[in-house]
């Protein structure tokens, strides 16, 4: 469980949130604070991609940043076809706009903080991800196309997609 205290209508008072892991596939997602608990200004989860995880398609946020805080192992992030090695203590901001994909190279498991701001991004854009990838054989790429579109991200899908990502 995760607690918070936080200032609603000059009150503070105790914010108790549930910590539901999310699994899409291989990658574990825990939303630490969402749009409610923040008035909207930002979301903040963690996210785990064990050793050669298959991951999400390449994409951009139309109306949100995303900031990632590396917490264990190295996750790498190719943010507008540069590569980051994102290890602990180090970060990366991805502008909205910047198309980015991650994955892990390495031969351990990785896990980082995303900040998204504002909080346009939350449980829900993942549960419902989830449900596409998890569902057996193959991703419907046009389901999750549909998905992200949904939520604001935009698919940058490559020509030779085989409905890798994710270890669906």
């Amino acid at each position: 469980m995760f607690t918070d205290l936080a200032l609603s209508n000059n009150n503070w008072k105790n914010i108790i949130m549930k910590n539901e892991t999310i699994r899409i596939g291989q990658v574990t997602i825990d939303f630490l604070m969402e749009s409610a608990d923040t008035n909207g200004s930002v979301a903040i989860f963690e996210f785990g991609v064990p050793a050669g995880a298959k991951v999400p398609l390449p994409h951009y946020h139309e109306h949100y940043d995303e900031s990632i805080y590396g917490l264990e192992g190295v996750i790498t992030f190719t943010v507008e076809g540069k590569h980051v090695d994102i290890a602990p203590g180090e970060s990366c901001f991805i502008p909205r706009g910047a198309v980015h994909e991650f994955i892990n190279l390495r031969q351990e498991n990785a896990k980082a903080l995303a900040v998204i701001t504002p909080a346009l991004l939350g449980p829900n854009f993942f549960k419902e991800c989830a449900e596409i990838v998890n569902a057996g054989g193959p991703p419907d790429i046009e389901k999750l196309k549909m998905v992200m579109t949904t939520y604001g991200l935009v698919p940058v899908v490559p020509k030779m997609m085989t409905g890798e990502m994710y270890g669906g």
